[in-house]
């Protein structure tokens, strides 16, 4: 088996070629990324080919706004990059969703069967809950461009199979008339040597929650914000992430006493985060899964999530955690205050949460699903779920 892995930056398709490397499965990674920078974000050799003004155009516009958003124009050029750059012997292509587009047609001519790699929700869903949300505080949503909307439409169209993170994700393209048993749900991993619980607990007086994301409508941080409120002589809050534009306006109204904006951190950061609090909350209005619930569960954090997180596939309510409605400050604060109160449930959900990671959720884990079911889809047995 000899499989292609192509992405327009790194999401976790870095962790996927690795995996596919250490099984003798890796024909090539195409990417954004040169080649140094895979080799020190991974600290290992892979076969790389990539386009890096791609990736300097990208970053260019992140840090300066300068030369029009230009997602949707390295969407193409990396399609037409990854196209010209398939090795000839690859069974399998797995690319990332609206930059893979140009490459369906020479890959399958090529004899390779084609595998859309989409880290969230079937985007019309994705896009009309954003867009709901926003209408609600007076905003709208652009950030996803029309055509790259059109791109993926057909993308899943033309795929031979869809891969998302969770069973949330996945039934989001069912209920869009997308055959179930062309997509097939492969929970993400985590890094158990940099997320790990701390080797004595936290002793304080108040309780730590930790959010870590985008700091923004989407996450729900404005509903997590509310709900603290109602506990907050009782309890800490540390929220992680960048604040997404635009929403300081929003943000400047909602209640922040006993909230500490910790911006954007790197992995060992977040981890050493993780072990210093006591309970982690992500209540996302739409997320594919979630990667920051799984590093909390790793550090023995008990999660409160909303049911729109794709991580509730690995979290079970009531045993790692609970699990709330996207948008109900007050199922959402009764869920904190619950976990808040009661030391002895925190401990044991905590727990739980460490032992079901290192059970299923380790990279490797990932690695050995996705290789399981890539296999089934060249023997023309695609499966729903790896």
């Amino acid at each position: 088996m000899k499989i292609t892995v192509s992405v327009h930056g790194r999401y976790h398709a870095f962790e996927l070629a690795c995996g596919l490397l250490k099984r003798g499965a890796l024909h090539r990674l195409i990417t954004t990324y040169p080649e140094f920078a895979v080799r020190r974000v991974m600290e290992t050799r892979l076969p790389v080919v990539s386009a890096p003004m791609l990736e300097l155009r990208r970053r260019i516009y992140d840090r300066t706004g300068w030369g029009g958003k230009p997602d949707l124009a390295i969407a193409r050029s990396f399609g037409e990059f990854a196209a010209r750059n398939i090795p000839g012997g690859t069974d399998l292509l797995v690319g990332w969703s609206s930059a893979t587009l140009e490459a369906i047609a020479p890959a399958r001519d090529a004899g390779c069967k084609v595998v859309i790699e989409r880290g969230s929700t079937h985007i019309g869903h994705q896009t009309d809950v954003i867009k709901a949300a926003y209408a609600e505080f007076g905003q709208a949503f652009d950030a996803t461009h029309p055509e790259i909307i059109e791109r993926e439409l057909k993308e899943y169209e033309q795929a031979d199979a869809i891969s998302v993170p969770s069973e949330v994700a996945r039934k989001t393209f069912i209920e869009r008339g997308v055959a179930p048993d062309k997509v097939y749900a492969n929970p993400l991993g985590v890094d158990l040597s940099i997320f790990k619980a701390a080797p004595t607990p936290r002793k304080a007086n108040r309780p730590r929650i930790v959010f870590a994301g985008g700091v923004g409508i989407r996450k729900g941080v404005p509903w997590l914000l509310r709900a603290f409120a109602k506990r907050e002589s009782r309890a800490e809050l540390h929220i992680f992430g960048p604040i997404e534009p635009g929403f300081e306006a929003i943000l400047a109204k909602e209640p922040t006493d006993g909230v500490e904006f910790r911006g954007p951190v790197d992995w060992e950061t977040l981890a050493h985060a993780y072990a210093a609090a006591d309970i982690f909350c992500l209540p996302s209005l739409e997320e594919g899964f979630g990667l920051s619930t799984l590093q909390a569960m790793s550090c023995g954090l008990p999660v409160v999530l909303s049911d729109a997180v794709g991580a509730t596939d690995l979290a079970i309510h009531g045993i790692d955690g609970l699990v709330v409605p996207p948008a109900d400050e007050e199922a959402l604060a009764d869920a904190l205050n619950r976990l808040i109160e009661d030391v002895e449930l925190r401990k044991s959900m905590g727990a739980s949460a460490t032992l079901r990671v290192k059970r299923v959720g380790s990279w490797s884990d990932y690695s050995d699903r996705a290789v399981d079911t890539y296999d089934a889809i060249l023997k023309g047995d695609a499966r729903r779920t790896a």
